[in-house]
């Protein structure tokens, strides 16, 4: 799997945001971003369960990755969330994220939070619009930062 990048101050990946998740996500072989997180008790909503709202942040971004491998830089359009199970605190998930449609500047994606055992706890859908290249050069040179970082 490929290592790819982190910034600095991102909530989801930056390595430097005091108060962020901290996740280095892969591209696989066969295109997907995968995540893997284990969540704290400072990530509750009901006492023992991931809040809803992480739960939907690990989605977006994860399936919003599927396209870095490809050097495509999208914002979500369209986020839409299936919560199967309520996602326990302290074990590792599992995210996976991959494309499935491609069109003229917009992108759909799917992606699952699991448990190592395979167990589907919450599933999602959306849509991420590419933005224009000023808008880009504009972000990349905000970022200061934008690198892979060793494991």
């Amino acid at each position: 799997m490929e290592k790819q990048p982190n910034s600095r101050m991102c909530f989801v990946c930056g390595i430097d945001n005091p108060i962020g998740l901290h996740l280095a996500f892969y591209t696989d072989d066969e295109g997907r971003c995968i995540a893997r997180f284990r969540p704290k008790p400072e990530h509750q909503g009901y006492p023992g369960r991931l809040h809803g709202g992480i739960i939907s942040t690990l989605l977006d971004e994860t399936m919003g990755r599927v396209l870095t491998h490809r050097n495509v830089w999208a914002m979500t359009g369209r986020l839409e969330i299936k919560f199967s199970k309520p996602v326990p605190l302290d074990q590792e998930l599992i995210i996976i994220g991959e494309l499935t449609r491609s069109r003229s500047g917009a992108y759909e994606a799917r992606g699952e939070i699991r448990l190592p055992d395979g167990t589907v706890l919450a599933e999602g859908t959306g849509l991420y619009v590419r933005i224009p290249d000023e808008m880009v050069k504009q972000a990349k040179s905000a970022l200061d930062f934008w690198q892979v970082v060793p494991d």
